[in-house]
């Protein structure tokens, strides 16, 4: 019984611990499972994570590769710098500055946040605060740099030509903030024009690209501009450049500089004179002068009136804000256009008498007139053509006059007569041979564009009647630009040879150093060295005792010819056009100078004796001298006194010393005062009975006042009326004054002197 119990309990633990292994061998089954499970999971993503390696290298590999460069590298364009322009001495009337462009691109102006909500907050008020800072250091409109700011593009221009001190403003503010991603400083140039309104006509200007838009800057755009270069590099979250091993640089080449042959200080002393002279006899059309150097057909100046200035191209300073304002945008531009113009090349005008030299010298080569044979020509006051009544400018008549009388009188009868004697066609052939069917070419260089130049307007040969004829030849009803016309007047100065008109000297290639110079052109010998001594000895007379006398210099020798145009019938409210061309000195000359004046009123003065010709004289007076042509020593200078220095003396003591001078005292202050400032200042020399201005510590507040007109006074009358205002004469000549050197209505300070030039009375 026992041993059966003891061997049922065995029987039991023998089942007990098979049942116990049995569930153990299951646990361990089920965890093998497991495991298998997990591996093949392991294994799965493994073989996915192996595919997208493999899908992002070999299919999208070179796309991703070509993301990160784009993110990590940094192309920046290099723009060249344009090339200068000098004058003739050396000073730069255009150049490029350094500057730098502001660019962004909104895309990179971001906030990161896992939160898409709060991201797109955070980047909205980023976006805000960086358009805030544009606008505030650049003065730009808010809401339009927002929307810049916020735009989808990749790059967008904030502000160009941006200055050093505003570049620096918006590097210190992306500091402070620690905004640094997407915002590009690139650099860039900027043109200048260091003298504004000198010689602007003609040198124009560039566009905010530098591209050249107007004058000389517009036609040499190509010689000028160079070639952009880059920058390819890294760089890191704040965008500085980084070191990287296939950054590529490539070099701009920089813009060519170019010398003109305009000196800057002739250039400047015409238009002083004719601004003076378009104002003083109202040019409602205004004016240009041009002078050359007949040896070498160089343009020393080429001035036009109105001008404007370059640096801020889009106002016109002779224009009230008002009237501006008042004019159609229409209007507006055509003024703009009509001003930017250079006229002495792009518009056409009536010579007038100035164009007789031309008739002249050809009957002159053609042998069919003597200078001197009395009795060739006769004026009645008018000459009857097919019909029609031409009258001269005395209508009283010359009477008989030789070829010398009729250029020294301007008889349009006798150049009638002459014209006749000529012939049309022999007239077009020196037409021709002095270039009044082309353009000059004055700016060309190699393959540069247009730059507007316009030739002559003429009648069809087949069409020259009688009347045509006799207008011709007394140089109106057909047109050519004023280049045109100073281009022939300078061949008679230089025995008969015709220059082609030249503007540049010399283009320097800023990156190698190598120049090259343009060469004159002689165009071709179109009047015989006699002929031109003949005419130009013809032309003095005109000068010394005839309709040009106003143009005469003390101590120079000058040869000129007056010019008055009337407005075509055709119409009539375009107003008369005066002109003068001279040359000087007569025995070997060295300048050429012609003055047009437009759109003068019939009831104003409009004769070239009156207004064209002492505008030549006054600039021959200060050009001559300043190119160092010697005078004859014939001048009589009027006897002066030099001021001496009374600063820092008492007024009792400073007036004692003025008045033992012969001057008179004008005292700003009290008499026990220390004098600060005298005017006019120490060593100018002065004419006896000069006004003195003396001011003191207390008081060196200026005193201004208008000059006045003074053409057609006497000089006692002229002395009057300056001294009544506490300004100063000094003067050469004699009769009455023709020219005076400050401007009708200009404010000056008391004691300024005033120059002014006499002469008698002529009758053209």
């Amino acid at each position: 019984m026992k041993k059966e119990r003891k061997n049922n309990v065995y029987s039991l633990k023998k089942k007990t611990i098979s049942q116990s292994n049995a569930s153990k061998v299951k646990k361990i089954g089920t965890m093998n499972e497991r495991i298998k499970r997990i591996f093949l999971a392991f294994l799965l993503i493994f073989a996915i994570l192996i595919g997208r390696l493999g899908w992002l290298q070999i299919v999208q590999g070179a796309e991703l590769k070509e993301n990160m460069y784009r993110q990590l590298t940094a192309s920046k364009t290099i723009s060249p710098k344009r090339g200068t322009i000098y004058d003739a001495t050396g000073k730069a009337l255009a150049r490029s500055a350094q500057v730098d462009t502001v660019s962004i691109d909104p895309t990179k102006i971001v906030v990161e946040n896992e939160d898409e909500q709060i991201a797109e907050t955070m980047t909205k008020a980023l976006k805000e605060k960086v358009a805030k800072a544009f606008s505030e250091i650049f003065d730009l409109d808010y809401e339009e740099t927002l929307e810049k700011v916020s735009s989808t593009s990749t790059n967008v221009t904030i502000a160009k030509k941006v200055e050093n001190d505003k570049i620096a403003e918006l590097e210190k503010w992306m500091e402070e903030n620690e905004v640094y991603s997407g915002i590009n400083i690139d650099e860039d140039t900027k043109r200048y024009y260091p003298y504004d309104n000198l010689a602007s006509n003609l040198i124009g200007f560039c566009g905010t690209d530098n591209q050249g838009l107007w004058g000389l800057e517009a036609k040499w755009n190509d010689i000028l501009t160079g070639t952009p270069g880059k920058l390819t590099s890294a760089q890191d979250a704040v965008q500085d450049l980084i070191p990287y091993e296939n950054s590529t640089y490539i070099a701009p080449q920089n813009g060519n500089d170019i010398t003109l042959t305009i000196d800057a200080n002739i250039q400047s002393v015409a238009e002083k004179y004719l601004k003076q002279a378009c104002e003083e006899y109202e040019a409602e059309e205004g004016g240009n002068v041009i002078i050359m150097n007949p040896n070498n057909g160089d343009i020393l100046a080429m001035a036009t009136y109105p001008d404007y200035n370059l640096n801020d191209p889009y106002t016109m300073d002779f224009i009230s804000e008002k009237e501006w304002d008042s004019m159609s945008s229409e209007e507006q531009y055509i003024t703009q256009q009509e001003t930017w113009n250079n006229r002495a090349i792009t518009s056409t005008y009536e010579p007038g008498s100035v164009f007789k030299i031309i008739t002249a010298a050809a009957a002159l080569e053609e042998g069919l007139i003597e200078p001197d044979t009395p009795n060739v020509f006769n004026c009645d006051g008018y000459q009857e053509v097919a019909g029609v009544r031409i009258k001269c400018s005395d209508t009283s008549g010359h009477g008989s006059l030789s070829l010398r009388d009729a250029l020294k009188y301007s008889c349009n009868p006798a150049f009638i007569q002459l014209g006749q004697k000529v012939g049309a066609a022999t007239l077009y052939r020196y037409y021709d041979a002095f270039n009044f069917f082309d353009t000059t070419g004055f700016a060309d260089i190699g393959d540069a564009g247009s730059s507007g130049e316009r030739s002559g307007y003429f009648w069809d040969i087949s069409d020259v009647g009688e009347v045509e004829l006799a207008t011709m030849s007394f140089g109106q009803r057909f047109r050519i630009t004023p280049l045109q016309m100073v281009s022939a007047v300078a061949a008679i100065a230089n025995d008969g040879v015709l220059m082609q008109p030249r503007i540049a000297k010399e283009i320097k290639n800023t990156d190698t150093g190598a120049v090259t110079t343009i060469e004159p052109v002689q165009v071709r010998q179109v009047i015989s060295k006699e002929t031109a001594a003949t005419l130009l000895d013809m032309l003095e007379t005109v000068v010394d005792n005839g309709t040009g006398r106003y143009a005469q210099v003390k101590g120079y020798s000058i040869a000129g010819k007056t010019g008055t145009s009337e407005p075509d019938p055709s119409n009539p409210d375009a107003g008369y056009v005066a002109s003068f061309a001279a040359i000087s000195p007569t025995e070997s000359p060295e300048v050429v100078v012609l003055v047009t004046l437009y759109g003068l009123s019939e009831e104003g003065q409009h004769n070239g004796s009156t207004v064209a010709a002492p505008v030549v004289s006054q600039i021959l007076s200060e050009v001559l001298p300043y190119m160092g042509i010697p005078s004859d020593g014939s001048d009589s200078e009027v006897e002066t006194i030099t001021l001496s220095n009374v600063k820092n003396k008492t007024v009792a003591e400073a007036k004692k010393i003025i008045e033992n001078q012969g001057f008179t005292c004008e005292i700003v202050g009290e008499e026990d005062d220390i004098v600060s400032e005298q005017m006019p200042v120490a060593g100018t020399a002065l004419m006896e009975d000069s006004i003195v201005m003396l001011y003191t510590e207390d008081n060196d507040t200026r005193i201004s006042q208008t000059v006045p007109s003074l053409i057609g006074m006497t000089l006692s009358e002229a002395k009057v009326a300056l001294h009544n205002k506490n300004l100063n004469i000094k003067y050469t000549g004699s009769g009455r004054v023709t020219s005076q050197d400050i401007a009708t209505n200009t404010s000056v300070a008391e004691g300024t002197v005033v120059n002014v030039v006499l002469q008698e009375e002529i009758e053209e």
